[in-house]
């Protein structure tokens, strides 16, 4: 494992100095950790969600840098709303749609009620955040919207039905908006972590996490400021060619899986 601290908070560099972003599901977890991460790289930052008393606390520990706003991902006059306080900061240069839920059924167990839950809010979300950018960022010239997929976007595993559907409709979608949208300077790319240490993980510490990841090239979970790092590069102007991309951190998830019996295999963990 790297020796490098990946929740250490460094002195900003100004990569997205003059920026305005808007974030999802910025009160915690990993849209946090972009928010945080935005401001210290100069952006103006409006962090959304629905978990007002959290959001408004992070908000104020960022300081004058942010603003906090009630939104309801899968509500187009929040989305309004939302944007509105936006570009009073200055034209809207970045969406992160980053807001998601999860939920473990089978397939059998799953509910028409619970699989829409999960689609209003991660895809149906994801659409609408994308379609409120298109008029503000032409305006503005361009801009950068990121989508928040998933590996389980690319393939799957058992219980994750509804997930898996809504992080594969994102991939897509990504794919679609950044065909239609180049023209007007907006890119387009989707990020699909791995396993991530964020309280959508329930009461599973670190160490827990961790060991649930084990079999990973890098043998652990990341941390959410892990998967903020390659956001942060999406939203900055030196992806200036990068749109429609499906942009991997997953401590090697999906390279493959490693063999115990032959060689190169790490030495087992007692």
């Amino acid at each position: 494992m790297s020796t490098t601290d990946p929740t250490s908070a460094p002195t900003g560099s100004g990569r997205l100095a003059g920026k305005v972003a808007i974030i999802t599901g910025a009160s915690r977890g990993q849209g946090e950790a972009e928010a945080r991460l935005f401001a210290r790289e100069g952006a103006q930052v409006v962090l959304a969600d629905v978990l007002d008393t959290e959001g408004e606390a992070v908000a104020a520990e960022i300081g004058k840098a942010a603003r906090y706003v009630h939104l309801d991902v899968s509500k187009e006059d929040d989305w309004h709303d939302a944007v509105a306080v936006a570009v009073e900061l200055g034209p809207l240069n970045v969406v992160v749609n980053n807001a998601a839920i999860l939920r473990f059924t089978t397939i059998a167990d799953t509910t028409l009620e619970e699989y829409l839950e999960v689609i209003m809010v991660n895809q149906v979300g994801t659409f609408l955040g994308m379609r409120s950018a298109i008029g503000p960022m032409t305006a503005a010239g361009g801009g950068s919207i990121i989508n928040i997929s998933s590996i389980d976007g690319i393939g799957s595993k058992n219980s994750l039905v509804a997930y898996s559907s809504s992080k594969g409709a994102i991939r897509s979608m990504t794919k679609t908006a950044a065909l239609e949208l180049g023209q007007f300077g907006i890119r387009v790319n989707s990020v699909h972590p791995g396993g991530v240490f964020t309280p959508m993980n329930g009461d599973l510490s670190k160490e827990m996490l961790d060991a649930a990841h084990t079999q990973l090239p890098l043998r652990r979970a990341a941390m959410p400021e892990e998967i903020a790092t390659m956001v942060l590069f999406l939203a900055s102007d030196e992806a200036s060619y990068c749109t429609g991309g499906e942009f991997v951190v997953d401590g090697g998830w999906l390279a493959g899986d490693i063999n115990p019996f032959l060689p190169g295999a790490p030495p087992r963990r007692p």
